[in-house]
């Protein structure tokens, strides 16, 4: 009846995969995967997610439009209805409900939209505030968080075409306050794919592998800090920059090993977790975090990330050593018909909503759009729930008993190691790789 698995390495390095000969279980075992109607004759590719009062969903798509629909909680969904609510934005890949208004965040704007005649139609279209730059760069997109517990909401800006930052604070991430102030927070971001929080609300985002990305991560965005590529550093001469995060950062070194810039740039805050170019995905997306005490399955307070280019969602298990973030990641669900953007947790009902579209990336998905609802069916899945780092090596948790036979021929675990160049080249091959060597394993 033991769930710990403790692995001692003689060496290691991050990331690091660990691999047994198991039987894979079907995932509709499990967790169960459903296609929600849209508008007929619609094209809804679905950038945003919000939960609204009265078991409503509100969704924004990249043409430009939200719609709002009810009948998502239900058991049967394909009795879905929808009416849309507003058009006219400019994408929209950030939406919450406060104080009976949507608040979407375009390209060039964080936006309050009310339907103040209670008409079910937006009329009132408020700027809250548009103080970072824009081009006509197709890659200038915008995303944001709902209000962190202060009541800011994070904003992450892609680069101009994904390698340059071509209007004021392209590369960064900013918060705006309640009172739309707002304050650049972290520099150093390529392409954002989706921005979230943990459980503790400590914010994280999605950074696609290319310049400066070796391959995928996930990155938390702490204030005043820096987190890898320097096109957009030029923005710390702006004064708003240089109140909320003081004097600009040394040049980074090409051609170099993240470890070895942070000794040199002391805010240069590493990936938490990175994620295996090819082996888990490539494009990763929005984030959403288990806070359903147990809804969702044995899984609580783990990050949920979605997967754009194959269609997947991944699974993240997170830790805080000597104030670093970092964990591991395992591929959670494959084969969801369309290529995933914004994941939305609903704590008080245990559903996972994914939406997304496949148009200018690709996707393993046959659909160029979709929305989907995923339900835990109440049977627990054999899979690892958490890896840890200990002094010595590894300890692995599963989500249920360890048969003491299974781990007595150490030779079906499997260990690799390796880490990716940081570069201004697009992406990096695995690098230093080793074997660790399993000195012991214990339950």
């Amino acid at each position: 009846m033991i769930k710990l698995l403790s692995i001692l390495a003689l060496s290691a390095s991050v990331p690091l995969v660990v691999a047994a000969d198991v039987v894979v279980p079907k995932v509709s075992d499990y967790y169960k995967v459903e296609n929600i109607p849209l508008p007929a004759g619609e094209v809804l590719e679905i950038s945003s997610i919000a939960e609204l009062p009265d078991h409503k969903i509100a969704v924004s798509t990249r043409r430009g439009e939200i719609w709002i629909g009810e009948g998502l909680y239900a058991d049967d969904v394909s009795k879905v209805t929808w009416k849309r609510y507003a058009d006219g934005l400019y994408e929209g890949f950030g939406l919450f409900a406060k104080d009976g208004s949507l608040f979407v965040t375009q390209r060039p704007e964080l936006t309050k939209i009310t339907d103040s005649n209670h008409d079910g139609i937006a009329d009132t279209f408020q700027t809250i505030t548009s103080g970072w730059g824009l081009t006509n760069d197709y890659h200038e997109f915008a995303f944001s968080s709902d209000p962190d517990k202060d009541g800011n909401v994070w904003v992450a800006l892609c680069l101009t075409g994904s390698s340059s930052s071509n209007a004021p604070y392209r590369g960064w991430a900013l918060r705006i306050t309640p009172e739309g102030k707002m304050i650049p927070t972290t520099s150093g971001l390529r392409s954002p794919g989706g921005i979230g929080f943990d459980a503790e609300g400590q914010v994280f985002m999605t950074d696609n592998q290319g310049f400066w990305n070796g391959s995928s991560s996930v990155k938390p965005l702490i204030p005043g800090k820096f987190i890898g590529d320097p096109e957009g550093n030029k923005w710390y001469d702006e004064p708003l920059a240089q109140k909320s995060m003081g004097k600009k950062i040394r040049d980074i070194a090409d051609k170099s090993r993240i470890l070895i810039e942070r000794k040199r740039i002391p805010e240069f805050t590493p990936p938490a977790v990175v994620f295996p170019h090819g082996t888990l995905g490539q494009s990763p997306t929005g984030i959403a975090t288990d806070l359903s005490a147990g809804k969702f399955g044995p899984f609580e307070k783990q990050m949920f990330v979605g997967e754009i280019t194959a269609s997947q969602v991944q699974r993240v298990m997170m830790e805080k050593v000597n104030g670093v973030y970092q964990g591991a990641v395992v591929n959670f669900l494959s084969d969801i018909q369309f290529g995933i953007v914004p994941v939305r947790m609903s704590s008080a009902s245990g559903f996972l909503f994914l939406g997304g579209t496949n148009r200018g990336w690709g996707s393993r998905g046959p659909q160029d759009f979709g929305l989907a609802r995923v339900r835990w069916t109440g049977k627990t899945p054999f899979e690892i729930r958490d890896i840890k780092a200990t002094e010595t090596g590894f300890e692995v948790e599963f989500t249920e008993p360890v048969e003491p036979g299974s781990i007595n021929n150490m030779s079906n675990l499997k260990m690799r190691s390796w880490t990716y160049e940081h570069t201004k080249g697009y992406g990096s091959p695995e690098l230093d790789i080793t074997t660790p060597v399993l000195a012991a394993v214990h339950l």
